[in-house]
């Protein structure tokens, strides 16, 4: 972990990225974010996630999106950030936007999850100590709180941007309804609800009903996680569960979201992926911003290979409608959406 003597950033890492506007706000946000859910915690080599995350900032990827509990373990892909930060990125923090999150379980007893002002208030504090940042520059409420006042919980992110610890708020998998309500109540604490982050693929199009139209109602922007279905929309899977990939570890991907009828959707998109001259996960995360709504989608990445790979997305992001028409046949909702139950409530 020694500094990089005179580490500079490409000098060219604008030229290639696009840049779209988060709803109707000032801020703009790489068409690729850069997510830290599964691959920065202290169980991967720190030298890679350093890499990772230099290339990612060399290729025009500003955003980089964390959660108090990313890791694993708990707080650990917030602890590597912060020293790649410390060692390399320190001297371009106003070229970044540092997004973090609190709703899950952190730590243990009644005041470690949800919505309270007491946990959310708490967590940010922790954030940043863990980071070594002064402010972030979006602070989410992750889940939705059916047992804690709306109002608390908007509250809390409303006091964030007052306290100087974070400049924007966001809310990530709250249903459509629930989405109208915060927006209100930010909006009369003299607050804007920047972004909403729900999960999104071509298996798991539910914000396609309600959600994204009340977000282009409402001028808040959209960044979806997940867009590669945790890895199904690659071609890791095709052949069936490697050893070592992600559904044959313990964790949030079962083996169940890999069922015959899953793939099946899956080779055919592959097959219209390759007759594009794409991956199948380029076609998968240049399809969720085929909509103007969309911000921005979050890819994870364990190399930086990876991340190039992902970054290919952006020399094809367009669709006739011959192909979306094709696509639609097979991108149906498959059963994979393991955080509906915060956007149900």
């Amino acid at each position: 972990m020694t500094p990089t003597v005179g580490f500079a950033a490409a000098a060219g890492r604008y030229e290639e990225m696009t840049y779209r506007r988060c709803g109707s706000s000032g801020l703009k946000l790489p068409a690729i974010s850069l997510g830290l859910w599964q691959n920065f915690g202290h169980e991967r080599p720190f030298e890679t996630s350093r890499a990772i995350l230099r290339r990612a900032f060399d290729s025009g990827i500003t955003h980089f999106d964390l959660a108090n509990n990313y890791g694993p373990p708990y707080g650990s892909a917030e602890q590597v950030f912060g020293e790649v930060l410390g060692l390399d990125l320190a001297p371009y923090r106003d070229e970044l936007v540092i997004s973090t999150k609190a709703g899950y379980d952190m730590w243990p007893g009644p005041y470690g999850e949800w919505g309270s002002r007491k946990y959310l208030l708490a967590s940010l504090d922790q954030s940043l100590s863990r980071m070594g940042l002064e402010y972030v520059d979006i602070f989410y409420s992750h889940r939705f709180d059916p047992e804690t006042p709306l109002e608390e919980t908007m509250g809390a992110l409303a006091a964030t941007i007052s306290q100087g610890k974070a400049l924007y708020v966001g809310i990530s998998s709250y249903s459509a309804e629930k989405t109208r309500e915060a927006e209100a109540i930010l909006r009369d604490l003299g607050v804007r609800l920047l972004i909403h982050q729900p999960s999104y693929s071509l298996l798991n199009r539910w914000i396609e009903a309600e959600l994204l139209d009340t977000l282009g109602d409402l001028g808040v922007g959209c960044i979806c996680f997940s867009p590669l279905a945790q890895g199904v929309l690659t071609d890791r899977y095709l052949a069936g569960i490697p050893e070592g990939s992600r559904a044959s570890r313990p964790g949030s991907m079962s083996p169940d979201q890999l069922s015959e009828e899953t793939m099946a959707k899956v080779r055919a998109l592959n097959e219209i992926a390759q007759r594009r001259g794409q991956t199948l996960a380029q076609l998968a995360l240049a399809w969720t911003l085929r909509d103007p709504r969309m911000t921005s989608t979050l890819v994870g990445a364990s190399s930086t290979e990876q991340l190039e790979q992902n970054l290919g997305a952006l020399q094809k992001p367009d669709f006739t409608a011959v192909e979306l028409e094709e696509i639609d046949r097979y991108a149906t909702d498959s059963g994979i959406n393991i955080w509906a139950a915060s956007s149900e409530n």
